[in-house]
């Protein structure tokens, strides 16, 4: 590869960086506020992104919209993979115990006015970046908990294309020791339709799951919204809770 090429290609990267920023902050400016009563720009995205959140609050388990990977038995090395990744993370979280550190780097909150368990702050340029290497110390989303004066840090989120087949998604983090997780088969209710939905019958938790299912109502199917996704609890101390799907 040439000079120019390489020149070229990392010239592109840089420039598709900015615009994934550039969406992910005009998405979160055009979110209405929760219970506001405002049609979402994108007729229905926005709320299907509300209802992953609040899916967020139980325990995650393999249902017609969550697709999870196959746990897969242990091999030699899978454990002290899984521990070096902890290892790298937890010093590299220690910033951002003060959230507002966080904010200055970069990270922005998820659906700030809707009330949730867990807060994902979002760093739309680790998640591009992520699209092409995997760094431990470095997390797409910074995972708190609402105090009474602010936020505390308890995770992060780790993401990958929502191409990735298992086989890469092993290589990042090993499937033996954890659980990756995608939002899938979403039926979104016909355009301009979000405010007089049913929300039991359309989106992440609705009864549609199939793109006939969707057609027949009249609906967009999304077959899967997001990427993939696995948290990670870097302060726990063992391996089930710092790799749970709670």
């Amino acid at each position: 590869m040439t000079r120019m090429s390489r020149r070229s290609l990392r010239a592109l990267a840089g420039f598709a960086a900015v615009i994934v920023i550039g969406i992910g902050t005009a998405r979160a400016r055009q979110r209405p506020a929760t219970g506001s009563g405002t049609a979402a720009a994108d007729d229905g995205q926005s709320h299907a992104e509300h209802a992953v959140i609040g899916s967020m609050a139980h325990h995650m388990h393999e249902n017609p919209h969550m697709r999870l990977t196959k746990r897969r038995p242990e091999r030699p090395g899978d454990r002290q993979r899984a521990t070096a990744i902890v290892a790298a993370l937890r010093p590299a979280l220690e910033r951002y115990r003060d959230y507002h550190v966080a904010l200055e780097n970069g990270y922005e909150i998820f659906l700030p006015t809707l009330p949730q368990p867990v807060y994902h702050f979002t760093n739309y340029f680790e998640g591009f970046a992520e699209t092409f290497r995997f760094k431990p110390d470095q997390a797409t989303s910074l995972l708190y908990r609402k105090t009474r004066d602010g936020y505390s840090l308890v995770g992060a989120m780790y993401t990958a294309p929502r191409s990735s087949p298992e086989e890469e998604l092993d290589v990042r983090v090993p499937l033996s020791v954890a659980q990756w997780h995608a939002h899938v088969n979403i039926c979104l209710p016909p355009r301009g339709a979000d405010s007089t939905a049913d929300w039991t019958t359309f989106g992440p938790e609705g009864s549609i799951s199939t793109p006939a299912a969707c057609a027949a109502a009249s609906g967009r199917f999304v077959p899967q919204l997001f990427g993939w996704m696995v948290h990670v609890y870097p302060f726990e101390k063992t391996v089930e809770k710092i790799w749970s799907m709670e």
